[in-house]
């Protein structure tokens, strides 16, 4: 019998990721925040300040958690230890769903500290679904995973990434995050259309967006989180709402941090582009 519960997470609006130089501001001044992320390993502790300050934010906020070491696409053991500190977490401060990526992160016990790509072949497909599966159990949730931007393709790939994702979720029963900018940086840097990649994602699975920046490489586009949202991102973002209506959007932001009011611009920006949309798809 499933000990997952199964009932779909609330539409929470525009939120932003948790980060440490914007605590005090979020907590003082008004703002159009409806929501905030936060990073699950930064608060993954038995106490101290993280948990003081995340309590506060957690008595004025939905939270949600997502995580960058789940390695669900790995070949070692689920780390029951991290799992047990994860469970702990999302205990305490009740968040709307629990969110971790599509990939790999790490070998023989080695974290990588990097999202690596799978090999879109139905051996990976069978091995992924189940531990997803294992970890839903564990956290008697289901989960949403993550799109994850890449820069190499495995030569012996069975699937398109769009329909490895899509399946993992339908045969796994999880939901998905989907990253818009992933999803531009990967079809530029792979040559496919991020109109199709779309397309293949089911509506019913999409729970919510992040939106973020990328860097120009010399022959690729890095997924980096340290720009403003660019122009092809907001274009793709509007085609994202036309298919999947009124989704829980966060603008994500990790380095070169902008004045909070620089973020709150991007949300208010993601809002009136998508507001009329959603309306119009619902």
């Amino acid at each position: 019998m499933s000990h997952v519960d199964n009932e779909r997470p609330p539409y929470l609006g525009y939120g932003l990721g948790l980060r440490v130089e914007y605590y005090q501001e979020l907590l003082d001044r008004p703002h159009s925040v409806d929501w905030l992320e936060i990073v699950s390993e930064n608060y993954m502790v038995p106490g101290g300040l993280p948990l003081v300050w995340l309590e506060r934010f957690r008595a004025r906020f939905p939270l949600a958690m997502h995580g960058v070491s789940l390695s669900v696409g790995g070949t070692d053991p689920l780390d029951e230890g991290y799992l047990a500190r994860l469970d702990a977490l999302a205990r305490r401060i009740e968040p709307a769903w629990v969110s971790d990526h599509l990939c790999w992160t790490g070998v023989q016990g080695v974290n990588l500290h990097d999202l690596m790509p799978l090999p879109y072949t139905e051996e990976a497909l069978d091995h992924v679904v189940a531990r997803v599966r294992q970890v839903q159990e564990r956290l008697r949730r289901r989960i949403l995973l993550e799109n994850v931007s890449s820069y190499i393709r495995f030569a012996d790939a069975q699937l398109e990434e769009w329909e490895f994702l899509a399946e993992v979720a339908r045969r796994a029963d999880c939901l998905i995050l989907l990253d818009i900018n992933n999803v531009y940086v990967s079809a530029r840097n792979h040559g496919f259309d991020a109109l199709r990649y779309l397309d293949g994602i089911p509506v019913e699975r999409v729970q919510q967006f992040h939106l973020a920046g990328h860097e120009h490489g010399e022959a690729l586009l890095v997924d980096t989180h340290d720009a403003p949202v660019p122009t092809p991102v907001w274009t793709l973002y509007e085609a994202a709402v036309r298919r999947f209506g009124a989704v829980s959007t966060m603008i994500e932001r990790d380095d070169h941090m902008p004045p909070l009011s620089e973020l709150l611009a991007e949300l208010e920006h993601a809002r009136r582009l998508a507001a009329p949309l959603a309306k119009a798809a619902a």
